[in-house]
């Protein structure tokens, strides 16, 4: 379960999910969330799977907004959601947890002890997501390809480490950099021959850490 819950009961999850009218979904891989659940104030927490928020423009052309994997969250003004352009496809079999927002802000809910918990993880996991948009605002800040890929890189490593694994396709991390495929296909093909890289599926070497 999402650490959404983390540090509630069992019975204590019963409770919050009566009180917020929370519903839970399973979707197969390769699906549409969007027109299953209702659009308007909600907030949505994948519980399991993974999924993309897409922008498909009226000549059919796809834009990748963000990738969700667990304990990620969207919602209508959260992601967009009311634009018709977007579309959140499932990369795999995925649960999504549905909340409606304006629940949480019933003035009786404050004497719940639960209820207090639930929403300092939602802060937290809301705190993370806009680090994340924070972060990638930094990389598409820079000019060039290659300056986004190091960017990117930086940003993602892993901790104590010289790796990245991408959490997604490169074609999907050419549309999360906002650049031309062929192009970013090309600076990592130069990068790795000026040793700055080590390719290996989706684990990136640094080597100039």
């Amino acid at each position: 379960m999402t650490s959404l819950f983390k540090g509630i009961s069992e019975k204590e999850r019963y409770k919050l999910f009566t009180l917020l009218k929370v519903h839970i979904y399973t979707f197969d891989v390769n699906l549409n969330i969007i027109p299953t659940i209702k659009n308007d104030n909600i907030i949505g927490i994948i519980d399991e799977g993974n999924a993309d928020i897409i922008k498909i423009n009226y000549n059919g052309d796809k834009t990748f907004i963000e990738n969700l994997a667990k304990d990620d969250i969207f919602g209508t003004s959260i992601s967009a959601l009311y634009n018709n352009e977007i579309q959140i496809i499932t990369k795999e079999k995925t649960s999504v947890i549905i909340i409606d927002y304006k629940r949480l802000f019933y003035e009786e809910n404050i004497n719940k002890k639960y209820f207090n918990i639930f929403m300092q993880n939602l802060f937290t996991i809301l705190n993370d997501k806009m680090k994340e948009k924070n972060d990638r605002i930094s990389i598409l800040t820079n000019k060039t390809i290659r300056n986004r890929l190091l960017e990117y890189f930086n940003v993602n490593i892993t901790k104590g480490s010289k790796y990245v694994y991408l959490p997604f396709s490169f074609s999907e991390l050419a549309n999360y950099l906002g650049v031309d495929r062929s192009a970013m296909t090309r600076e990592l093909k130069y990068m790795k021959e000026e040793g700055f890289i080590e390719i290996k599926g989706k684990r990136i070497t640094c080597l100039y850490l």
